[in-house]
């Protein structure tokens, strides 16, 4: 029969001896975290400008809706104090109206007169310059 083979016990190693190295793999760690570093680096870069953008709107859009309503709250102001001193100017004018001096003097104008007195109405002079008017055109005899 065939011999069997017995196992070899194993090797010891001398005293004195370092463990060898184990050999790398082909990535390195570090070069892993270099990799993961770049495609993490643009989704915070990503992240960063849709943040940014959103500021801008959450921002922006009301600081310049702001702007806007003031400007034209100034405009609003600045009517309604031209239209107060219109409106004081209108007052002081109806208020004068009212009075009987600026009735009797706008009554006079057209001519009317107080009960029991004479109107008098003054004709201007004839002018001593007069023009004379244009002969008038006679029909010539040569007709058809």
């Amino acid at each position: 029969m065939a011999e069997r083979a017995r196992p070899q016990p194993a090797r010891r190693k001398p005293a004195g001896t370092a463990p060898k190295a184990k050999p790398k793999a082909t990535t390195t760690p570090k070069a892993k975290q270099k990799s993961t570093w770049r495609s993490g680096g643009a989704v915070r870069l990503a992240a960063a400008s849709v943040v940014l953008v959103g500021l801008l709107f959450a921002f922006v859009y009301p600081t310049r809706t702001f702007l806007d309503q003031r400007s034209e709250t100034n405009k609003a102001r600045t009517q309604l104090q031209i239209l107060q001193t219109e409106n004081a100017r209108l007052a002081r004018e109806a208020k004068r109206l009212q009075g009987s001096a600026e009735i009797e003097r706008r009554a006079r104008q057209y001519g009317l007169v107080k009960p029991g007195e004479r109107p008098f109405v003054i004709i201007p002079a004839p002018s001593t310059a007069t023009t004379a008017a244009p002969a008038p055109a006679e029909a010539s005899g040569s007709g058809p």
